[in-house]
């Protein structure tokens, strides 16, 4: 082979070339993989004499390492490898641990709104599984934990983001706008220019939050949060307590409660729902059947949010 030296690198240093550019020093580097320092400067060594060319740019200073251009270009392909050893490693604990359970990831509003139903549907064509659910506050966090092997499946938005993703749409979820039921927005179409000058409750961070706000600042409209809660029943308890309006997903609010109400509003695109899964990794008939479970359930629940939102 013309370049064997490539043979020699080892996958410890592949992750030693990880741990420097996600902590920015060998010490920092170090104490992250359990190794001492002087390890993972040979370890780094060893790497660079294997590509035959300088990986990382030692700083005299004490600052901040980085990597060369070829350092960058290594840690892409380093990162897949990494990618591909951890699920192979999820997959291998899942067999240990046999095949009768289905991790899955949530967010509150699919616990609340999804889940319900599809473990009920699920249950009764396979009972042999067990679902284990893991919430998290954020999309995002799920797909971290699809990729690190820690679940299964997880529901998440659409678009995905860089990594081994891959994704089943499941349903548009339209922002709505929540206000209390006696107010004269309640009673009418509304649209994003209704806004102006009305408090708001909302959510602290999340993907939608983004979009929410950059809708009303394309149209003039400054948000002015009166309250930020990452608890669904705590945002919508204060819209119907009169603190303000809310702009959420159809799917974070209980269409059951008498103090608010939502209405339909123009000019948000709908966050989309989808479940992940890892690309690199095996997945059993069950989670197969889960997926289209999901599906069909998704199906009933979109029919269901438009006539919520309507006008009376």
């Amino acid at each position: 082979m013309a370049n064997d030296h490539w043979l020699g690198i080892e996958l410890r240093h592949l992750a030693a070339l990880d741990a420097v550019a996600r902590e920015g020093s060998f010490r920092r580097a170090a104490t992250s993989l359990g190794y001492v320092q002087s390890a993972i400067s040979q370890q780094i060594a060893a790497l660079e004499k294997s590509v035959g060319q300088r990986l990382v740019e030692r700083s005299r200073g004490g600052g901040r390492l980085r990597l060369t251009e070829a350092g960058e270009l290594v840690l892409q392909h380093a990162e897949a490898i990494l990618a591909r050893l951890k699920a192979a490693q999820a997959d291998v604990a899942a067999l240990a641990e046999g095949q009768g359970q289905l991790r899955v990831g949530i967010t509150q509003s699919v616990g609340v709104r999804i889940l319900p139903e599809l473990m009920r549907r699920f249950a009764r064509d396979w009972p042999d599984v067990r679902l284990r659910p893991t919430e998290a506050p954020a999309d995002l966090e799920l797909y971290e934990a699809v990729e690190r092997g820690d679940v299964d499946l997880a529901f998440v938005e659409l678009p995905v983001p860089p990594g081994p993703f891959e994704a089943t749409e499941l349903m548009p979820d339209p922002y709505v706008l929540v206000v209390a039921a006696g107010s004269p927005l309640a009673k009418k179409p509304v649209a994003l220019k209704d806004l102006a000058g009305v408090p708001l409750v909302g959510h602290t961070e999340c993907r939608g939050l983004a979009r929410v706000e950059a809708q009303l600042r394309s149209r003039g409209l400054e948000p002015d949060f009166a309250f930020r809660s990452d608890v669904n029943a705590t945002i919508q308890a204060l819209v119907g307590a009169g603190v303000g309006a809310a702009v959420l997903p159809a799917l974070a609010v209980d269409p059951a409660d008498e103090l608010t109400t939502m209405r339909e509003l123009p000019g948000i695109p709908p966050r989309v729902l989808a479940v992940a899964r890892h690309r690199d990794r095996y997945h059993s008939q069950a989670a197969r059947a889960f997926v289209e479970h999901a599906q069909a359930v998704c199906a009933g629940l979109t029919s269901e949010t438009r006539k919520l939102a309507a006008v009376d």
